[in-house]
């Protein structure tokens, strides 16, 4: 197995772990949110590793790379090695989002059987899921700010 299909499914698995945590939150909400996020550091690690290496001992930034224009970015993101950060990115940052989501769905008074939609769009689609959980908890705080302000 090449080196970056490696490194693509060790980071794939360790944040399988940290989503099926998430996925059983109730059951041990705190110990599956400190799962996720060690699993979302650890898969940090790995993108900090990657880039760093690149920046060491790459070839360098290919020509017009930048994060002023699209062109700008989709020649940062031309190269494999670019791709394969890119989508490492994408694990950490969307699983410790859905951690927060678990983490503060109590807070908002949102059920979990109700979370799951969210966390699984987080999986699929991180800003979707974020967007979904945001809905959800202003809708839960909403209803129990009335039910609280009707008695």
């Amino acid at each position: 197995m090449e080196q970056a299909e490696l490194v693509f499914a060790i980071a794939n698995g360790i944040v399988l772990a940290g989503w099926a945590a998430l996925l059983v939150a109730p059951l041990r909400r705190t110990a599956a949110v400190r799962a996720a996020r060690l699993a979302a550091a650890l898969v940090a690690g790995i993108y900090v590793t990657l880039v760093a290496r690149g920046l060491a001992l790459g070839p360098g930034l290919p020509e017009g790379a930048g994060f002023t224009s699209l062109t700008g970015v989709e020649a940062l993101l031309s190269t494999r090695a670019a791709i394969l950060g890119g989508w490492i990115h994408f694990l950490a940052f969307d699983l410790f989002v859905a951690s927060w989501m678990v983490e503060d769905a109590p807070r908002a008074g949102v059920p979990h059987l109700v979370m799951l939609p969210a966390i699984l769009l987080a999986l699929l689609a991180g800003p979707a899921g974020l967007l979904l959980y945001l809905l959800l908890a202003a809708g839960f705080r909403l209803r129990r700010g009335r039910a609280s302000g009707a008695g």
